[in-house]
């Protein structure tokens, strides 16, 4: 194991251990509900499995249904397709405040 992943490791624990990861995890959930990003994503995944009759909005994402129809798409196809646009749909106001939160830890935590 190289010396950065190593670390993350160290500190992955040292957020589990202390309970600020679920705390994390809770504040990243709630700051996306007020947003509106899971309502954004649910667009975007109906766009995906709308009507494969509607030609005038095909698009990419539709691709890998196309390709291996609907019954033989996995669970890790449709992960593949909606991650990049759920990342990408993320506020930089939500990234840098869990960023703030995790850097006041680590500070909080020198020892590591």
């Amino acid at each position: 194991m190289n010396k950065d992943a190593q670390m993350r490791a160290t500190i992955n624990q040292k957020l589990i251990e202390t309970g600020e990861r679920e705390r994390l995890k809770e504040l990243l959930r709630a700051k996306l509900i007020e947003c509106g990003w899971k309502d954004q994503l649910k667009a975007h995944c109906k766009v995906i499995f709308m009507s494969q009759e509607d030609k005038s909005k095909s698009s990419k994402q539709r691709d890998v249904i196309k390709e291996k129809g609907l019954e033989h798409v996995t669970v890790d196809d449709l992960v593949a397709e909606i991650t990049p646009k759920g990342r990408a749909l993320v506020p930089d106001s939500v990234k840098k405040e869990l960023l703030q939160r995790i850097r006041t830890f680590l500070a909080q935590h020198a020892s590591l």
